[in-house]
């Protein structure tokens, strides 16, 4: 039993070196599995699916607000979201007056899909005028990361 593992395990050694060179034996490597798209596809929602309203409130101190928006922006559902936005507020939320404020709130909350807003962060689709505002010209910004920070983990609370 061992002595048959042994020459199975020999030979999966001596095999897999062979299909690895046969497969690329031609020097050249079909890339296109590899490369980001042209063009993103994107369908518009069915309108049987009602997008739900995010509540306002007009009463919340702006303390509050901002710790609202710091857990908001840390937990998105997608990973490139949780690092860009976490780190953003990070570094620009507790200057934020009360009217950015707002602003990112209705950035982070008024959209309804999350890949949009990455999309736009990161310039891969125009954004919508109504989106268009201070904070995003500073969230694009930040996406761009001239400073080279690495950004593979959330920043500590």
């Amino acid at each position: 039993m061992l002595r048959q593992f042994l020459i199975s395990a020999v030979s999966r050694r001596v095999v897999l070196p062979i299909v690895a060179t046969h497969r690329f034996a031609s020097g050249t490597l079909d890339k296109t599995e590899f490369t980001t798209p042209s063009q993103i596809v994107d369908y518009d929602d069915p309108p049987h699916l009602p997008v739900p309203e995010y509540p306002v409130r007009p009463d919340e101190p702006l303390e509050t607000r901002k710790q609202r928006l710091l857990y908001q922006s840390r937990k998105r559902g997608m990973l490139e979201n949780d690092l860009l936005l976490s780190t953003f507020v990070a570094k620009h939320l507790r200057d934020f007056s009360a009217d950015q404020t707002a602003q990112y709130d209705e950035l982070i909350n008024g959209v309804s899909n999350d890949w949009d807003i990455f999309y736009w962060a990161t310039e891969t689709k125009p954004t919508p005028p109504e989106y268009d505002t201070e904070i995003m010209r500073m969230l694009k910004q930040h996406v761009k990361n001239e400073e080279r920070v690495q950004r593979i983990r959330q920043p500590d609370l």
